[in-house]
Protein backbone atom coordinates (compact mmCIF):
# COMPACT_ATOMS: atom_id res chain seq x y z
CA UNK A 1 0.00 0.00 0.00
CA UNK A 2 1.92 3.37 -1.09
CA UNK A 3 1.39 6.48 0.54
CA UNK A 4 -1.57 8.09 -1.18
CA UNK A 5 -3.74 4.83 -0.83
CA UNK A 6 -2.49 4.63 2.78
CA UNK A 7 -3.85 8.58 3.31
CA UNK A 8 -6.75 7.72 1.46
CA UNK A 9 -8.00 4.68 3.37
CA UNK A 10 -7.52 6.88 6.89
CA UNK A 11 -9.75 9.29 5.68
CA UNK A 12 -12.24 7.20 3.91
CA UNK A 13 -12.76 5.32 7.33
CA UNK A 14 -12.58 8.22 9.42
CA UNK A 15 -15.32 9.80 7.73
CA UNK A 16 -17.62 6.59 6.78
CA UNK A 17 -17.49 5.03 10.50
CA UNK A 18 -17.17 9.08 12.30
CA UNK A 19 -13.86 7.47 14.10
CA UNK A 20 -11.14 9.67 15.10
CA UNK A 21 -8.16 9.75 12.78
CA UNK A 22 -5.84 8.91 15.67
CA UNK A 23 -8.01 5.52 16.21
CA UNK A 24 -7.21 4.86 12.88
CA UNK A 25 -3.93 5.51 13.00
CA UNK A 26 -3.11 3.63 15.91
CA UNK A 27 -4.62 0.96 14.65
CA UNK A 28 -2.46 0.58 11.42
CA UNK A 29 1.10 1.49 13.23
CA UNK A 30 0.19 -1.89 15.91
CA UNK A 31 -0.81 -3.83 12.77
CA UNK A 32 2.84 -3.19 10.93
CA UNK A 33 4.58 -3.34 14.30
CA UNK A 34 3.39 -7.34 14.64
CA UNK A 35 4.26 -7.77 11.27
CA UNK A 36 7.37 -6.06 12.11
CA UNK A 37 8.29 -8.95 14.97
CA UNK A 38 7.63 -12.02 13.06
CA UNK A 39 10.60 -10.59 10.73
CA UNK A 40 12.99 -9.08 13.15
CA UNK A 41 12.20 -11.40 16.22
CA UNK A 42 10.24 -11.17 19.70
CA UNK A 43 13.30 -10.02 21.35
CA UNK A 44 13.70 -6.72 18.98
CA UNK A 45 13.27 -3.37 20.30
CA UNK A 46 10.57 -1.58 17.49
CA UNK A 47 8.09 1.79 17.49
CA UNK A 48 6.20 2.27 14.13
CA UNK A 49 5.21 5.91 13.65
CA UNK A 50 2.55 7.75 11.18
CA UNK A 51 4.72 10.21 9.41
CA UNK A 52 2.39 13.26 8.28
CA UNK A 53 4.60 14.65 5.64
CA UNK A 54 5.21 11.43 3.71
CA UNK A 55 1.77 10.00 4.73
CA UNK A 56 3.71 6.33 5.56
CA UNK A 57 4.32 4.86 8.39
CA UNK A 58 7.90 4.82 9.70
CA UNK A 59 9.22 2.13 11.42
CA UNK A 60 12.25 2.37 13.82
CA UNK A 61 14.65 -0.76 15.32
CA UNK A 62 16.32 0.19 18.77
CA UNK A 63 19.78 -1.16 19.21
CA UNK A 64 21.98 -0.41 22.19
CA UNK A 65 25.35 1.12 21.71
CA UNK A 66 28.20 -1.69 22.33
CA UNK A 67 32.22 -1.78 21.71
CA UNK A 68 32.72 -5.57 21.50
CA UNK A 69 34.00 -7.88 18.91
CA UNK A 70 32.00 -7.39 15.64
CA UNK A 71 31.94 -11.25 16.07
CA UNK A 72 29.86 -11.38 19.37
CA UNK A 73 27.66 -9.22 18.27
CA UNK A 74 23.31 -9.49 18.11
CA UNK A 75 22.22 -8.21 14.91
CA UNK A 76 19.22 -7.16 15.97
CA UNK A 77 19.61 -6.22 19.07
CA UNK A 78 23.17 -4.06 18.63
CA UNK A 79 25.16 -1.96 16.89
CA UNK A 80 28.85 -1.39 17.27
CA UNK A 81 30.04 2.61 18.20
CA UNK A 82 31.75 3.24 15.12
CA UNK A 83 28.37 2.25 13.04
CA UNK A 84 26.49 4.23 15.66
CA UNK A 85 28.61 7.74 15.01
CA UNK A 86 27.94 7.61 11.72
CA UNK A 87 24.28 7.99 12.47
CA UNK A 88 24.65 10.08 15.35
CA UNK A 89 27.86 11.58 15.93
CA UNK A 90 27.10 12.54 20.11
CA UNK A 91 26.25 8.22 20.19
CA UNK A 92 28.31 6.98 23.31
CA UNK A 93 28.49 2.89 24.36
CA UNK A 94 25.25 2.45 26.46
CA UNK A 95 22.67 4.33 24.41
CA UNK A 96 19.36 3.24 22.97
CA UNK A 97 19.88 4.04 19.11
CA UNK A 98 16.63 4.35 16.91
CA UNK A 99 17.25 3.06 13.41
CA UNK A 100 14.81 3.84 10.75
CA UNK A 101 14.37 0.15 8.99
CA UNK A 102 11.86 -0.77 6.08
CA UNK A 103 8.53 -1.97 6.71
CA UNK A 104 8.43 -5.28 6.01
CA UNK A 105 6.10 -6.54 3.53
CA UNK A 106 2.85 -8.32 4.41
CA UNK A 107 2.47 -11.56 3.49
CA UNK A 108 -1.01 -13.63 2.97
CA UNK A 109 -0.80 -14.07 7.07
CA UNK A 110 0.83 -11.07 7.91
CA UNK A 111 -1.79 -8.77 5.98
CA UNK A 112 -4.68 -11.10 7.35
CA UNK A 113 -3.27 -10.64 11.08
CA UNK A 114 -3.40 -6.94 10.65
CA UNK A 115 -6.71 -6.34 9.26
CA UNK A 116 -7.90 -8.37 12.28
CA UNK A 117 -6.28 -6.07 14.25
CA UNK A 118 -7.47 -2.87 12.14
CA UNK A 119 -10.65 -3.88 12.09
CA UNK A 120 -10.57 -5.21 16.14
CA UNK A 121 -9.14 -1.45 16.94
CA UNK A 122 -12.20 0.30 14.63
CA UNK A 123 -14.50 -1.98 16.26
CA UNK A 124 -13.42 -1.36 19.94
CA UNK A 125 -13.83 2.18 18.36
CA UNK A 126 -16.90 2.05 17.48
CA UNK A 127 -18.56 0.44 20.52
CA UNK A 128 -17.14 3.42 22.82
CA UNK A 129 -18.63 6.01 20.33
CA UNK A 130 -21.91 4.49 20.86
CA UNK A 131 -21.81 4.12 24.70
CA UNK A 132 -20.98 7.80 25.30
CA UNK A 133 -23.45 8.31 22.90
CA UNK A 134 -26.02 6.72 25.00
CA UNK A 135 -25.15 6.26 28.04
CA UNK A 136 -25.84 10.31 28.25
CA UNK A 137 -29.46 9.32 27.11
CA UNK A 138 -29.78 7.03 29.83
CA UNK A 139 -33.69 7.63 31.18
CA UNK A 140 -34.65 9.17 27.99
CA UNK A 141 -37.45 8.05 25.62
CA UNK A 142 -36.36 6.76 22.06
CA UNK A 143 -37.77 5.22 19.46
CA UNK A 144 -36.12 2.14 16.70
CA UNK A 145 -37.79 -0.65 14.54
CA UNK A 146 -38.54 -3.93 15.46
CA UNK A 147 -36.20 -6.32 13.97
CA UNK A 148 -36.61 -10.04 15.18
CA UNK A 149 -36.95 -11.74 18.49
CA UNK A 150 -34.46 -13.57 20.66
CA UNK A 151 -35.26 -15.90 23.36
CA UNK A 152 -38.64 -14.16 23.70
CA UNK A 153 -37.02 -10.77 24.02
CA UNK A 154 -37.65 -8.18 21.28
CA UNK A 155 -34.39 -6.69 19.33
CA UNK A 156 -34.47 -3.04 18.51
CA UNK A 157 -32.88 -1.48 15.61
CA UNK A 158 -32.00 2.34 16.40
CA UNK A 159 -29.41 2.80 13.63
CA UNK A 160 -26.40 2.44 15.36
CA UNK A 161 -26.52 -0.15 17.28
CA UNK A 162 -29.06 -2.34 18.70
CA UNK A 163 -31.41 -2.49 21.98
CA UNK A 164 -33.21 -4.62 24.10
CA UNK A 165 -36.52 -4.57 24.93
CA UNK A 166 -37.48 -8.16 27.40
CA UNK A 167 -40.50 -9.85 27.29
CA UNK A 168 -41.65 -8.61 31.21
CA UNK A 169 -40.98 -4.99 30.11
CA UNK A 170 -43.12 -4.97 27.42
CA UNK A 171 -47.05 -4.31 28.15
CA UNK A 172 -49.40 -7.29 28.49
CA UNK A 173 -51.21 -7.52 25.80
CA UNK A 174 -48.30 -6.12 23.20
CA UNK A 175 -47.80 -7.78 19.81
CA UNK A 176 -44.50 -6.43 17.72
CA UNK A 177 -44.02 -7.80 14.14
CA UNK A 178 -40.59 -7.00 12.74
CA UNK A 179 -40.32 -3.22 11.20
CA UNK A 180 -43.18 -1.89 13.64
CA UNK A 181 -42.08 1.04 15.16
CA UNK A 182 -41.47 0.94 18.71
CA UNK A 183 -41.11 3.69 21.56
CA UNK A 184 -39.70 2.64 25.41
CA UNK A 185 -37.78 4.40 27.97
CA UNK A 186 -34.19 3.47 28.28
CA UNK A 187 -33.51 2.26 31.20
CA UNK A 188 -29.99 0.79 31.39
CA UNK A 189 -26.66 1.30 29.34
CA UNK A 190 -24.17 -1.62 30.12
CA UNK A 191 -20.59 -1.92 28.79
CA UNK A 192 -20.28 -5.45 28.17
CA UNK A 193 -17.54 -7.92 26.92
CA UNK A 194 -19.24 -7.94 23.11
CA UNK A 195 -20.00 -3.74 23.53
CA UNK A 196 -22.66 -1.70 25.13
CA UNK A 197 -25.61 -3.33 25.72
CA UNK A 198 -28.76 -0.93 25.64
CA UNK A 199 -32.27 -2.04 28.09
CA UNK A 200 -35.61 -0.29 27.11
CA UNK A 201 -38.89 -0.94 28.95
CA UNK A 202 -42.64 -0.07 28.66
CA UNK A 203 -43.79 -1.04 31.86
CA UNK A 204 -41.87 1.35 33.76
CA UNK A 205 -43.42 3.79 35.69
CA UNK A 206 -40.62 6.32 34.31
CA UNK A 207 -41.35 5.50 31.42
CA UNK A 208 -44.93 6.98 31.58
CA UNK A 209 -43.60 9.83 33.76
CA UNK A 210 -41.63 10.93 30.45
CA UNK A 211 -44.22 10.54 28.19
CA UNK A 212 -46.24 13.08 30.02
CA UNK A 213 -43.20 15.04 30.57
CA UNK A 214 -42.85 14.96 26.20
CA UNK A 215 -46.66 16.26 25.89
CA UNK A 216 -46.91 18.86 28.61
CA UNK A 217 -45.24 22.29 28.05
CA UNK A 218 -45.22 23.24 32.12
CA UNK A 219 -43.59 20.07 33.48
CA UNK A 220 -40.80 20.20 30.67
CA UNK A 221 -40.40 23.61 32.26
CA UNK A 222 -40.41 22.51 35.66
CA UNK A 223 -43.62 24.48 36.64
CA UNK A 224 -45.46 21.20 37.41
CA UNK A 225 -43.86 18.23 38.78
CA UNK A 226 -44.98 14.34 38.95
CA UNK A 227 -44.13 13.87 42.66
CA UNK A 228 -45.21 9.88 42.50
CA UNK A 229 -46.82 7.16 40.31
CA UNK A 230 -47.73 3.56 40.39
CA UNK A 231 -48.36 1.56 37.62
CA UNK A 232 -49.92 -1.72 36.67
CA UNK A 233 -48.82 -2.06 33.09
CA UNK A 234 -51.44 -2.13 30.11
CA UNK A 235 -54.43 -1.50 33.02
CA UNK A 236 -54.45 1.40 35.10
CA UNK A 237 -51.71 4.13 36.43
CA UNK A 238 -51.85 7.09 39.18
CA UNK A 239 -50.04 10.09 39.16
CA UNK A 240 -49.48 12.13 41.99
CA UNK A 241 -48.76 16.20 40.37
CA UNK A 242 -48.22 19.37 42.31
CA UNK A 243 -47.42 22.63 40.64
CA UNK A 244 -45.02 25.83 41.77
CA UNK A 245 -47.27 28.51 40.44
CA UNK A 246 -50.74 29.33 42.09
CA UNK A 247 -52.01 30.11 39.17
CA UNK A 248 -51.17 26.80 37.19
CA UNK A 249 -53.84 23.90 38.06
CA UNK A 250 -51.72 20.71 38.12
CA UNK A 251 -54.06 18.37 36.97
CA UNK A 252 -55.90 20.52 34.39
CA UNK A 253 -52.04 21.12 32.82
CA UNK A 254 -51.65 17.45 33.13
CA UNK A 255 -55.27 16.53 31.11
CA UNK A 256 -54.83 19.01 28.61
CA UNK A 257 -57.74 21.18 26.42
CA UNK A 258 -60.59 18.07 26.22
CA UNK A 259 -58.23 15.85 27.52
CA UNK A 260 -55.84 15.88 24.40
CA UNK A 261 -52.66 15.60 26.45
CA UNK A 262 -53.60 12.59 29.00
CA UNK A 263 -55.38 11.15 25.90
CA UNK A 264 -51.95 11.18 23.71
CA UNK A 265 -50.37 9.07 26.73
CA UNK A 266 -52.64 7.00 26.94
CA UNK A 267 -53.05 6.48 23.50
CA UNK A 268 -49.21 5.55 23.51
CA UNK A 269 -49.97 2.75 26.90
CA UNK A 270 -52.49 1.02 24.10
CA UNK A 271 -55.46 2.43 26.45
CA UNK A 272 -54.15 2.12 30.16
CA UNK A 273 -56.15 4.58 32.10
CA UNK A 274 -54.19 6.89 34.23
CA UNK A 275 -55.69 8.82 37.03
CA UNK A 276 -54.20 12.11 37.71
CA UNK A 277 -54.26 13.09 41.16
CA UNK A 278 -53.07 16.36 43.27
CA UNK A 279 -50.47 15.49 45.17
CA UNK A 280 -50.35 16.87 49.59
CA UNK A 281 -48.31 16.30 51.70
CA UNK A 282 -50.96 15.60 54.28
CA UNK A 283 -51.11 11.82 54.55
CA UNK A 284 -54.66 11.74 55.04
CA UNK A 285 -55.72 14.52 52.07
CA UNK A 286 -53.48 12.66 50.17
CA UNK A 287 -54.55 8.94 50.45
CA UNK A 288 -58.60 10.41 49.96
CA UNK A 289 -57.76 12.21 46.52
CA UNK A 290 -55.26 8.77 45.68
CA UNK A 291 -58.68 6.68 46.07
CA UNK A 292 -60.86 8.78 44.32
CA UNK A 293 -63.25 8.27 41.97
CA UNK A 294 -64.70 7.02 45.46
CA UNK A 295 -65.89 9.26 48.13
CA UNK A 296 -64.25 8.63 52.10
CA UNK A 297 -66.53 8.69 55.11
CA UNK A 298 -63.67 8.73 57.63
CA UNK A 299 -59.84 7.64 57.94
CA UNK A 300 -57.96 6.14 61.51
CA UNK A 301 -54.34 6.42 60.76
CA UNK A 302 -51.95 4.54 62.77
CA UNK A 303 -48.42 6.54 61.90
CA UNK A 304 -46.20 3.95 63.92
CA UNK A 305 -47.33 0.94 61.41
CA UNK A 306 -48.00 3.70 58.39
CA UNK A 307 -51.62 1.75 58.02
CA UNK A 308 -54.80 3.67 57.29
CA UNK A 309 -58.04 2.07 58.27
CA UNK A 310 -60.72 4.08 55.52
CA UNK A 311 -64.23 3.62 55.99
CA UNK A 312 -66.49 4.05 53.10
CA UNK A 313 -70.21 3.98 52.73
CA UNK A 314 -71.60 0.48 51.69
CA UNK A 315 -72.24 1.67 47.68
CA UNK A 316 -68.85 3.26 48.02
CA UNK A 317 -67.00 0.16 48.46
CA UNK A 318 -66.72 -1.69 45.44
CA UNK A 319 -65.76 1.70 43.69
CA UNK A 320 -62.82 1.88 46.31
CA UNK A 321 -61.25 -1.35 45.77
CA UNK A 322 -61.61 -1.35 42.51
CA UNK A 323 -61.49 -4.05 39.84
CA UNK A 324 -59.63 -6.84 41.35
CA UNK A 325 -58.32 -4.59 44.27
CA UNK A 326 -56.48 -2.21 41.86
CA UNK A 327 -57.82 0.96 42.15
CA UNK A 328 -57.23 0.24 46.62
CA UNK A 329 -53.74 -1.18 45.45
CA UNK A 330 -52.71 1.46 43.19
CA UNK A 331 -53.03 3.79 45.65
CA UNK A 332 -51.03 2.09 48.56
CA UNK A 333 -48.57 1.67 46.00
CA UNK A 334 -48.84 5.23 45.37
CA UNK A 335 -49.20 6.88 49.35
CA UNK A 336 -46.83 4.13 50.66
CA UNK A 337 -49.45 3.53 53.58
CA UNK A 338 -50.94 -0.13 53.92
CA UNK A 339 -54.93 0.85 53.67
CA UNK A 340 -57.34 -1.20 54.86
CA UNK A 341 -60.36 -0.23 53.35
CA UNK A 342 -63.94 -0.77 55.39
CA UNK A 343 -67.85 -0.90 54.69
CA UNK A 344 -69.60 1.07 56.98
CA UNK A 345 -72.32 -1.82 58.16
CA UNK A 346 -69.01 -3.85 57.93
CA UNK A 347 -67.27 -1.69 60.51
CA UNK A 348 -69.85 -1.12 62.63
CA UNK A 349 -70.67 -4.77 63.02
CA UNK A 350 -66.70 -5.11 63.99
CA UNK A 351 -67.06 -2.42 66.37
CA UNK A 352 -70.52 -3.80 68.23
CA UNK A 353 -68.29 -7.23 67.88
CA UNK A 354 -65.29 -6.03 69.40
CA UNK A 355 -66.96 -4.04 71.74
CA UNK A 356 -69.00 -7.20 73.25
CA UNK A 357 -65.48 -9.33 73.25
CA UNK A 358 -63.79 -7.14 75.04
CA UNK A 359 -67.15 -6.42 77.91
CA UNK A 360 -66.55 -10.08 78.96
CA UNK A 361 -63.19 -8.46 80.84
CA UNK A 362 -64.06 -7.99 84.45
CA UNK A 363 -64.94 -4.33 85.37
CA UNK A 364 -64.93 -3.32 81.38
CA UNK A 365 -68.27 -1.70 80.58
CA UNK A 366 -69.26 -0.68 77.56
CA UNK A 367 -67.86 3.08 77.36
CA UNK A 368 -64.37 1.43 78.73
CA UNK A 369 -64.95 -1.32 76.27
CA UNK A 370 -65.09 1.24 73.35
CA UNK A 371 -62.28 3.42 74.65
CA UNK A 372 -60.30 0.24 74.36
CA UNK A 373 -61.22 -1.01 70.95
CA UNK A 374 -60.35 2.69 69.70
CA UNK A 375 -57.06 2.44 70.87
CA UNK A 376 -56.79 -0.74 68.67
CA UNK A 377 -57.80 -3.80 70.41
CA UNK A 378 -60.21 -6.22 68.77
CA UNK A 379 -60.44 -9.00 71.66
CA UNK A 380 -59.97 -10.18 74.82
CA UNK A 381 -56.47 -12.07 74.00
CA UNK A 382 -54.94 -9.24 72.32
CA UNK A 383 -55.34 -7.46 75.61
CA UNK A 384 -53.99 -10.09 77.40
CA UNK A 385 -51.09 -10.45 74.60
CA UNK A 386 -50.00 -6.54 75.22
CA UNK A 387 -47.60 -4.83 77.28
CA UNK A 388 -48.52 -3.02 80.02
CA UNK A 389 -46.63 -0.28 78.27
CA UNK A 390 -48.77 -0.28 75.38
CA UNK A 391 -52.29 -0.35 77.53
CA UNK A 392 -51.14 2.52 79.52
CA UNK A 393 -51.63 4.22 76.22
CA UNK A 394 -55.53 3.70 76.60
CA UNK A 395 -57.54 6.63 77.74
CA UNK A 396 -58.42 5.67 81.48
CA UNK A 397 -55.28 3.20 81.49
CA UNK A 398 -52.86 5.54 81.92
CA UNK A 399 -51.52 4.21 85.37
CA UNK A 400 -49.54 1.17 85.65
CA UNK A 401 -50.82 -0.66 88.37
CA UNK A 402 -54.62 -0.33 86.53
CA UNK A 403 -53.11 -0.83 83.37
CA UNK A 404 -51.76 -4.32 84.57
CA UNK A 405 -55.01 -5.23 86.36
CA UNK A 406 -56.51 -4.76 83.06
CA UNK A 407 -53.89 -7.53 81.82
CA UNK A 408 -54.40 -9.94 84.34
CA UNK A 409 -58.39 -10.04 84.11
CA UNK A 410 -58.00 -10.45 79.94
CA UNK A 411 -55.51 -13.28 80.59
CA UNK A 412 -58.13 -14.97 83.31
CA UNK A 413 -60.54 -14.83 80.73
CA UNK A 414 -58.32 -16.55 77.88
CA UNK A 415 -57.33 -18.96 79.84
CA UNK A 416 -61.32 -19.68 80.90
CA UNK A 417 -62.54 -19.44 77.83
CA UNK A 418 -59.80 -20.31 75.59
CA UNK A 419 -60.10 -19.13 71.57
CA UNK A 420 -64.19 -18.40 71.81
CA UNK A 421 -62.92 -14.77 72.70
CA UNK A 422 -60.12 -14.23 70.46
CA UNK A 423 -62.61 -12.82 67.69
CA UNK A 424 -63.37 -10.97 65.72
CA UNK A 425 -59.92 -11.67 63.76
CA UNK A 426 -58.24 -8.62 62.30
CA UNK A 427 -60.35 -8.40 58.12
CA UNK A 428 -58.39 -9.88 55.37
CA UNK A 429 -59.05 -8.92 51.27
CA UNK A 430 -61.09 -12.05 50.92
CA UNK A 431 -63.75 -11.02 53.66
CA UNK A 432 -66.69 -9.49 52.15
CA UNK A 433 -67.04 -5.53 53.39
CA UNK A 434 -63.29 -5.37 53.50
CA UNK A 435 -60.19 -5.24 51.52
CA UNK A 436 -55.96 -4.61 52.91
CA UNK A 437 -53.58 -3.52 50.13
CA UNK A 438 -49.86 -2.55 50.89
CA UNK A 439 -47.68 -0.44 49.40
CA UNK A 440 -45.06 -2.73 48.17
CA UNK A 441 -45.29 -6.43 47.06
CA UNK A 442 -43.11 -9.33 47.71
CA UNK A 443 -41.45 -10.97 44.97
CA UNK A 444 -43.23 -13.60 45.62
CA UNK A 445 -46.53 -12.44 45.33
CA UNK A 446 -45.47 -10.75 41.93
CA UNK A 447 -43.96 -13.88 40.46
CA UNK A 448 -47.73 -15.65 41.27
CA UNK A 449 -49.70 -13.22 40.00
CA UNK A 450 -47.06 -13.24 36.83
CA UNK A 451 -48.24 -17.48 36.59
CA UNK A 452 -51.63 -17.13 37.36
CA UNK A 453 -52.04 -13.89 34.26
CA UNK A 454 -49.84 -16.94 32.05
CA UNK A 455 -52.12 -19.26 33.14
CA UNK A 456 -55.26 -17.77 32.53
CA UNK A 457 -54.22 -16.40 28.84
CA UNK A 458 -53.68 -19.60 28.33
CA UNK A 459 -56.23 -21.41 28.75
CA UNK A 460 -58.45 -18.65 26.93
CA UNK A 461 -56.51 -18.86 23.93
CA UNK A 462 -57.47 -20.71 21.14
CA UNK A 463 -54.80 -20.37 18.11
CA UNK A 464 -53.92 -17.46 16.26
CA UNK A 465 -54.39 -14.37 18.33
CA UNK A 466 -57.33 -15.19 20.87
CA UNK A 467 -55.00 -14.47 24.15
CA UNK A 468 -53.73 -10.82 22.66
CA UNK A 469 -57.41 -10.40 22.11
CA UNK A 470 -58.31 -11.07 25.75
CA UNK A 471 -55.60 -9.33 27.28
CA UNK A 472 -56.14 -6.32 25.39
CA UNK A 473 -59.88 -6.38 26.44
Amino acid sequence: MNATDLTRVIESVGKDRGIKREIIISALEQAVLMAAQKKYGPTAVLEAHYNNDSGEIDLFLFKKVVESDEAMLEESEEIMIEEARKLDPEAVVGDELGIKVETPDFGRIDAQTAKQVIFQKVRDAEREIVYNEYIHRKGEIITGIARRIERGNLVIDLGKTDALLPRTEIIPGEQFKPGDRVQAYLSDVALTPRGPQLYLSRTSPKYLMKLFEVEVPEIRESVVEIKLCAREPGARSKIAVTSKDRDVDPVGACVGMKGIRVQNVIQELKGEKIDIIPWSDNPVIFVRSALSPAEISSVRMDERNRTMEIMVEDDQLSLAIGRKGQNVRLAAQLTGWRLDIISKSKLQKRTSDATFNLQHIEGVNETMAQSIYQAGYLNVRQVADASIENLQKIPGYEDAEVAKTLKERAAAVVEKAGDALAGPAVQTGDDKGAFSASPVKDAKTLAEERLREMMRKASTSDGSGSASEESNG
